[in-house]
């Protein structure tokens, strides 16, 4: 699981492009809410290794976020070959998670 966000990140292309399974995590390492799913996202990814995770630094300004309308950190988007699945805001738990883990799987 990476632990860092990544500042600019990919594009909105390379997302669309992108094929196989995708969960975005948008937020910024010094949220606390960001934070607090942490081990709730790693947890529910132990279960489902074929899901790649990328954490994407968001903020004002930051076409990515912006281009998925995200507004709270974090926002987790789940994609299958680029198109969203699901999306959770503020997870709390793997609970929150698995069930749309399962749905892209």
């Amino acid at each position: 699981m990476p632990s860092e966000y990544q500042n600019p990140g990919p594009s909105r292309e390379e997302i669309d492009a992108s094929q196989g399974l995708i969960l975005l995590e948008f937020g910024t390492g010094w949220c606390g809410y960001c934070q607090a799913a942490a081990p709730a996202i790693a947890q529910s990814l132990d279960e489902f290794p074929n899901v790649q995770h990328i954490k994407i630094e968001d903020g004002p300004g930051r076409r990515l976020g912006r281009s998925f309308r995200v507004n709270l950190w974090p926002t987790v988007i789940l994609l299958k070959d680029g198109q969203e699945i699901a999306r959770i805001i503020r997870p709390e738990s793997d609970d929150d998670l698995r069930p749309a883990l399962q749905k892209i799987s």
